[in-house]
């Protein structure tokens, strides 16, 4: 498998066009692209924080030269403490896309294995998301479990 690396600025680009990927896939999506132009610099800014909130961990395209295969995005979040999380810092994953020639390749569990990394290391007890029916059985097996609402979690 291609190696793992933490995305950075020169990859924006990219990065949007697998987050176009992933909701395009997604029933009623907005296919249109303008956005781009207006988050492409702030995007670039936040690849370039190495110790910000954010960041995408991704897999260079094994095919296509300067184009990625994989995106997985994370950011942490501080909501106040609890019964069993009293630092309240929480892991949120969103924008996890893979090329449609680049699928089935353990590419996104790599990534995500990445981003939860990431998430330890920065103190998250707790990681959430959303997925789709497809998705479901990669949370899953990372040991994601259903809450009483859409929302997944696990426990770190």
């Amino acid at each position: 498998m291609n190696a793992v690396r933490r995305a950075g600025p020169e990859d924006a680009a990219e990065v949007l066009r697998l987050r176009q990927v992933m909701i395009d896939s997604m029933p009623g999506s907005d296919p249109s692209t303008e956005w781009h132009t207006e988050s492409l610099p702030v995007l670039r800014r936040r690849l370039a924080e190495p110790d910000g909130d954010f960041a995408a961990f991704v897999v260079d395209h094994p095919e296509r030269p300067g184009a990625l295969a994989t995106l997985v995005c994370g950011t942490i979040d501080y909501r106040i403490g609890k019964p069993g999380d009293p630092h309240g810092v929480v892991g949120f994953v969103f924008s996890v896309a893979t090329d449609p020639g680049a699928r089935r390749r353990g590419y996104a569990r790599g990534c995500m294995t990445a981003l939860l990394g990431w998430f330890r290391e920065r103190g998250a007890r707790r990681v959430q998301l959303t997925a789709s029916t497809d998705a479901r059985p990669l949370y899953d097996s990372l040991g994601f479990r259903p809450k009483p609402d859409p929302l997944l979690e696990l426990r770190l």
